[in-house]
């Protein structure tokens, strides 16, 4: 009989925890700012303490950028957005990149990806989009009237031009000199 009744009380015992025990959320949080953590906007004032403690003590919060700064990775352009921009960037602007620098393979890669679509992959104005007048009035990089140079490129690519949108956001500043780059070479092949 002994042994009868605690069998029956271990038995009950492990019903109890068992059948406390949901696998679908955490029984207990011990720390619940871990599980719900509590919101802050960064950029407003804010008087937050926990306990004793000021979380943004004498408004430190995060903070615009100070006027002037430049992000770290990122050169300004210091040509306007504009048709004398254009042409300056077009008379003066050249390629940082000297040949060793060059890397054809990836500069026809990305022009594939994001020029070859419109302009071919060639350089004639017959792309895919061009083919199936998605998209009209593409010229081709040999256009005399155009007469494109390094810095006209760069500038359009940077701030666009026409129905071409910018390719600042996709593009790093060095990709888009390899671009500009292999763009020269499909322009003097088309010359020939």
């Amino acid at each position: 009989m002994k042994h009868l009744i605690k069998i029956t009380i271990i038995a009950l015992l492990a019903v109890s925890f068992t059948s406390c025990n949901k696998k679908s959320r955490p029984n207990y949080q011990y720390m619940p700012n871990m599980y719900e953590s509590v919101g802050y906007e960064a950029y407003q004032e804010a008087d937050v303490t926990i306990g004793q403690t000021e979380i943004f003590k004498n408004d430190m919060e995060a903070r615009l950028p100070v006027e002037g700064t430049i992000s770290r990775g990122y050169t300004p352009f210091d040509y306007a957005n504009d048709i004398a921009g254009y042409d300056l960037a077009k008379a003066e602007l050249k390629s940082p990149l000297d040949s060793t620098q060059f890397d054809e393979p990836r500069a026809k890669e990305l022009y594939t990806i994001y020029c070859g679509i419109c302009h071919g992959n060639k350089g004639a104005g017959q792309g895919k989009l061009v083919k199936r007048e998605k998209i009209l009035g593409v010229p081709s990089y040999d256009d005399a009237g155009r007469a494109i140079t390094e810095g006209s490129i760069y500038h359009v690519m940077y701030y666009g031009k026409n129905s071409m949108g910018s390719y600042a956001n996709f593009l790093s500043e060095e990709e888009r000199w390899q671009v500009v780059s292999y763009v020269m070479k499909l322009k003097a092949d088309l010359e020939k």
